[in-house]
């Protein structure tokens, strides 16, 4: 019997659990990059078998929401660098997740204030995105009407992908993760409700999933294919994504391609616990029949949940996000059964160290 306490061979690296934490936004950079409370944030739960970081903008265009720390510059480079020393101080293993929100923003999040780009020109309706607003204080504003990226620029999309993940290296993260999910640039482009394009980018499955195989082949040439990790929302509806025709084919056909490139894995996520529609009954089976690689399954598991798909060869790495955030000791929590921290929704994102970095471990009561 498989458990979610039993190491696991991730390409160079042993993982001594199969628990990932899995990635969250938690908005604390004031200055666009990771600070001490980041390092003793992410060192805090190091016991996890893998930390997938925080989305992280791969370019200023690439931004959507405010606090969050990118990965293109030196400054950044050298403040994460801090972060993974100090998870790699305890032991653990960190990949970086590298993020381009595409329409999913707002022009005081862009350069200029210019307007987002997308894989086309049709905006998200009722989607929203948190900015700082005139008056200093940040909230939630409607998305912007992004403009469609024209055919030349998309490859320089993918450099600056590139580019982030050589920072990553540079910042010693183990590896990187690239975020296909919950409505962001590259989920614009395979969904066919989003992308309407009639260059090689749009129309077929094989074109609107171009852009991505594009990026997945260029950074595992980059960084190596054992270092690189995507994560994909199949049947999401988060950020306005919109079912369309050959929607099972579309996501089938991306695992197919996905398991010829050796990758570290594929992360799936299923989207019933941000109150979407969740993965359909059986689906997660036929991914995993056309991906032949490492699967991490996240979307509301607990230890119970966890071990009952590794057991059915459902994945091999189960993700689990918010228990983490109130539980820094999530994995000796649930190896011991220990009784778990709820998380208090009000810090989740903004900024200083509380509901960030005060949770404490759990504590045994002294016997009598």
């Amino acid at each position: 019997m498989t458990t979610l306490f039993s190491p696991f061979k991730l390409g160079r690296y042993t993982l001594p659990n199969r628990i990932v934490m899995a990635p969250m936004t938690r908005a604390r950079a004031i200055d666009l990059r990771p600070n001490l409370d980041t390092a003793i944030y992410y060192q805090q739960r190091a016991s996890a078998g893998l930390i997938i970081s925080e989305g992280v903008p791969i370019s200023e265009e690439g931004r959507g929401q405010a606090y969050t720390p990118g990965i293109y510059n030196p400054a950044q480079v050298e403040a994460w660098r801090k972060v993974t020393r100090a998870v790699h101080e305890r032991g653990g293993r960190m990949f970086a997740q590298l993020w381009h929100v595409g329409r999913a923003s707002h022009t005081s999040q862009q350069v200029g204030g210019l307007a987002p780009v997308g894989a086309s020109d049709l905006k998200g309706e009722n989607v929203y995105t948190w900015v700082v607003g005139d008056d200093g204080v940040a909230g939630m504003v409607p998305q912007s009407q992004p403009r469609q990226l024209a055919t030349e620029e998309v490859a320089r999309v993918t450099s600056d992908f590139v580019h982030a993940a050589r920072c990553a290296l540079e910042a010693e993260f183990d590896g990187i993760e690239l975020h296909g999910a919950n409505g962001y640039l590259f989920e614009q482009f395979i969904n066919a409700s989003v992308n309407n394009r009639s260059d090689r980018y749009g129309g077929s499955i094989a074109n609107r999933l171009r852009f991505t195989l594009e990026t997945v082949d260029a950074v595992a040439a980059a960084i190596g294919a054992d270092r690189v990790g995507i994560r994909l929302a199949p049947f999401g509806r988060f950020n306005d994504m919109r079912p369309f025709e050959q929607e099972r084919e579309t996501w089938l056909a991306l695992a197919s391609e996905l398991s010829k490139r050796n990758l570290a894995y594929v992360h799936l996520s299923d989207q019933e616990t941000l109150g979407e529609q969740g993965i359909p009954q059986g689906f997660v089976a036929e991914f995993r029949a056309a991906y032949a690689g490492t699967l991490i399954l996240a979307g509301g598991y607990d230890k119970q949940r966890g071990v009952a798909a590794l057991d059915a060869d459902k994945a091999d790495l189960i993700a689990i996000g918010r228990a983490f955030i109130a539980n820094p000791d999530l994995v000796e929590r649930m190896r011991h059964d220990w009784p778990l921290a709820e998380p208090d929704r009000a810090t989740f994102y903004g900024l200083g160290n509380h509901g960030y970095t005060d949770y404490p471990a759990y504590q045994l009561t002294p016997q009598a």
